[in-house]
């Protein structure tokens, strides 16, 4: 079972390792402005508000989440095709929602069925996890040299169509695994979410992905307006996502050692300090190396933590649900506000600005966790 959900992931964060980093340079290949690259990509992150809830909810009800997402990749893989044949803003923006619908939808109730078969091993998680960021790695280094060697990113939509059925295929070899769930342990969602320390949650997780727009959007353009390879560019994405591998191969100690939220002061505090250290040492290629080891700290630990926080908040039945509103609130509204809010800020005040205002909402999401966030490991 463990190659078989770690294929998963692989392929799945593989995609992602094609999309973040390039998309926003295959759309100027195309003709699109900052702006409008700003949108089309947020509403990639749009989606994840409305998609992974609605899917979730069938899920939960139905309690065959892996149909869910095995549905969901087909219609994705189909969905995306569409580009091939669309021209224009509204078109490509039309295809992109109607693609991100189902693409997004996906990966929420995969984590769910994930933590359902390690049952009481959760801690396991990460050494599963880690198979998606060596998927991203090899993908974001190997385009990186096709595409600076061909001198043109046109061949990405067709990457992306293989991956997305790589993703469905795998998806097809994982069976349903449905968690007991005691009468005890179903409260109603609405009861969980008046929680205190779960509204403190979802905040920082929101402020966090937010402040990882400008990032997600831009960081390539970014780099390549300072003179920068598109190989080097894609070996310092590789670079963010090998240190993300250290933690998660640490993750199972750490968690129960340090604690959820001792790791998530440290997530938030070094997410901002990263963004810093992007937006004053981009011509230093060394300062720019250290800040992508720190993705480390803002997308590898911070992540297992939340993916842990929400297992421990959303129990029983409430489990896809749970899941679903992590990634739609974080990854889908905090990264579409972040996405779309980053073009604006590059194109009214400059990049750098963009940068430190990302690490002003990482230390606003580091100042909710101290005051908001306690007793979560008792």
């Amino acid at each position: 079972m463990y190659w078989r959900l770690s294929g998963f992931y692989f392929f799945y964060f593989a995609s992602l390792g094609a999309l973040v980093p390039y998309w926003g340079l295959y759309l100027r290949s195309l003709g699109f402005g900052l702006v409008e690259i700003g949108e089309l990509v947020a509403i990639i992150m749009a989606t994840k508000i409305i998609a992974p809830n609605i899917w979730g909810w069938i899920a939960d009800h139905s309690g065959r989440g892996m149909r869910i997402v095995r549905i969901a990749g087909l219609l994705s893989l189909l969905s995306f095709a569409l580009v091939f044949v669309v021209q224009g803003y509204w078109a490509m923006a039309l295809v992109m929602s109607l693609f991100s619908f189902f693409w997004n939808a996906a990966l929420p109730q995969f984590e769910a069925n994930t933590l359902n078969h390690l049952a009481t091993d959760t801690h396991r998680y990460s050494g599963i996890r880690l198979w998606g960021s060596i998927g991203f790695i090899l993908t974001v280094t190997a385009l990186g040299l096709m595409f600076e060697s061909q001198g043109s990113t046109r061949v990405l939509p067709w990457v992306l169509l293989g991956l997305f059925a790589a993703i469905w295929g795998t998806s097809l070899l994982v069976p349903e695994k449905v968690a007991p769930h005691p009468r005890h342990e179903n409260p109603p969602l609405t009861a969980v979410l008046r929680q205190p320390v779960v509204i403190s949650v979802l905040l920082v997780c929101f402020l966090i992905q937010a402040s990882h727009g400008p990032y997600y959007t831009f960081y390539s353009l970014y780099l390549s307006n300072h003179g920068y390879s598109e190989t080097l560019i894609g070996q310092l994405w590789a670079l963010g996502v090998v240190a993300e591998i250290g933690v998660f191969l640490r993750m199972r100690h750490w968690l129960p050692r340090f604690g959820a939220r001792q790791l998530l002061l440290w997530a938030t505090a070094l997410t901002a300090l990263r963004w810093v250290m992007i937006a004053l040492g981009v011509d230093s290629l060394g300062t720019l190396l250290v800040a992508q080891v720190l993705h480390a700290a803002s997308f590898g630990l911070y992540h297992a933590v939340s993916i842990h926080l929400f297992h421990r908040l959303f129990r029983g039945r409430l489990q896809g649900r749970g899941q679903a509103l992590y990634s739609s609130l974080s990854f889908g509204a905090g990264g579409a506000l972040g996405s779309f809010a980053a073009g604006y800020l590059w194109q009214d005040i400059g990049a750098e600005w963009m940068y430190l205002a990302a690490a002003l909402t990482a230390l606003l999401a580091l100042a909710i966790v101290w005051r908001g966030i306690r007793n979560v490991d008792d």
